[in-house]
């Protein structure tokens, strides 16, 4: 409900169970916290020693899906690559630990799929896997009623696992759970830090608690919000209300391998035209408004043009849920008439992934309020032409949908908008596609790996002193 307002359909009481629950999980927690400072109360830190026998640094990562091939974990990758190569101003020695739940997979493959997915390579010699066995505790299926609740204190559990296990110096949360944190810091005397994307369940179960206790960095006395993209940011500002202590950090994107692909343009005037997409399997990814999109376009563009258009879906399939879910896709093409021009491709190579944009003309991406859209920039840095929601990140930060201005792609918000801009880019004369690719190419340098670096090492500067 908003403003306030009821309605005849139980609105009232629907909000009023939902406090009476606020207030008892927060309680809850709150004594909870309090009886297990008292049952751990001087648990000392997990110690890892250098081959001189000194004592490293530990810093930890909670990504319970570190394996998942998403945005998100290209960020969790990268940020360490980037900690990884920055030269130590003391003598200490850091080490990494990932508190992951992917037990299906080795680390070696977890960091062979880093390599793989995203071009990003981690020196296995300073990182430890803790592998949690509770991660089922914030997924979605485990609670089909009062998922997000259920998830906010399944997030507690899982954490209360991981806190058992190892308690390092500095602990960073880059999912977004934030009900961790106060565990190591006030449990385990952490400090504690993280790198925002999306607030997770507890933006909209717990409001209150989250202004009272954000995810803040904090160093003596100082602390700092870091948060992904002006669409976070707005929603970290109306509820924490800090403005001179957050800032953004945009995501890491490969910019550069991007703009360096040998794109095929030749003879476009004949060849299969490839609208590319870039998203896991995930249900918010929104794969239904592309392939609805395919179908309004076959209605508008001539039978020869729409004969040579091709939907390329390409994404990471976790489980069993996004299989089904890729399964359901493959039948809606089939009920829409356009399963000929719709291609699947499951979870491919970094190689694949970069033949296949190279080959393509159309970008397309579809989440509603992406946080920001890392396949948008890497996309753009391809040459594809952009076709992107017209909310969240994409808006904010990325696409200049101008059409007398500095237009570097497009924006809709439904299949018959999406129908028109990609019909528009399809007629468009190849100079003015060029001009589009060019201001597309030149406005992702401020998204890049390099720039990433620069503001993630400053942001966190303070909590790695």
């Amino acid at each position: 409900m908003a403003g306030g307002e009821c309605n005849s359909g139980g609105g009232c009481f629907g909000r009023g169970v939902l406090n009476l629950v606020y207030i008892w999980t927060v309680s809850s927690f709150l004594l909870l916290v309090t009886f297990l400072n008292s049952v751990f109360n001087g648990k000392t830190k997990t110690v890892r020693k250098a081959e001189d026998g000194k004592k490293k640094r530990t810093i930890a990562f909670f990504h319970p899906y570190c394996n998942a091939g998403g945005g998100g974990e290209r960020v969790l990758w990268a940020a360490i690559r980037s900690l990884q190569h920055t030269p130590s101003s003391s003598s200490t020695v850091d080490h990494f630990v990932i508190f992951t739940g992917d037990v299906g997979a080795s680390p070696s493959e977890i960091l062979a799929k880093a390599r793989n997915n995203f071009n990003i390579i981690i020196s296995p010699s300073n990182i430890e896997f803790i592998f949690l066995t509770r991660r089922n505790w914030v997924e979605s299926s485990s609670f089909p009623m009062f998922t997000l609740l259920g998830q906010s204190l399944g997030s507690i559990y899982l954490g209360l696992e991981a806190f058992s296990s190892f308690v390092p110096d500095i602990f960073i949360d880059t999912m977004g759970y934030a009900f961790t944190l106060p565990l190591f810091k006030y449990l385990g005397g952490s400090r504690v830090a993280a790198y925002v994307h999306y607030q997770q369940s507890v933006r909209i179960c717990f409001p209150k608690l989250l202004r009272e206790t954000p995810p803040t960095i904090t160093k003596g006395g100082r602390s700092g919000d870091h948060v992904n993209s002006s669409w976070t940011e707005g929603h970290i500002l109306q509820l924490w209300k800090k403005p001179e202590t957050t800032f953004k950090v945009y995501p890491p994107c490969d910019v550069q391998a991007f703009k360096e692909l040998k794109r095929n343009d030749e003879d476009q005037d004949k060849r299969t035209i490839n609208i590319v997409s870039v998203a896991q399997f995930r249900p918010e990814k929104d794969h239904q408004l592309q392939i609805r999109a395919m179908k309004e376009l076959k209605e508008i563009v001539l039978t020869e043009l729409w004969q040579r258009c091709r939907l390329v879906l390409v994404g990471s399939v976790r489980n069993q849920g996004d299989q089904e879910r890729v399964d359901y896709l493959k039948e809606l093409s089939k009920e829409l008439g356009v399963e000929e021009n719709c291609v699947f491709i499951i979870n491919c190579s970094f190689d694949t992934l970069k033949n296949e944009l190279a080959n393509g003309l159309v970008g397309i991406h579809s989440m509603w309020n992406e946080h920001f859209g890392i396949s948008v920039v890497e996309s753009m840095a391809a040459g594809l032409l952009m076709v992107a929601h017209k909310s969240g990140g994409p808006l904010m930060d990325i696409v200049v949908d101008d059409e007398e201005g500095d237009r570097n792609g497009f924006l809709a918000q439904d299949q018959y908008q999406y129908a028109r801009a990609i019909k528009n880019i399809l007629l468009m004369s190849p100079e003015d596609q060029e001009r589009i690719r060019k201001r597309a190419r030149s406005s992702v340098d401020r998204f890049s790996d390099q720039e990433f670096d620069i503001q993630f090492r400053k942001a966190f500067g303070i909590i790695l002193q």
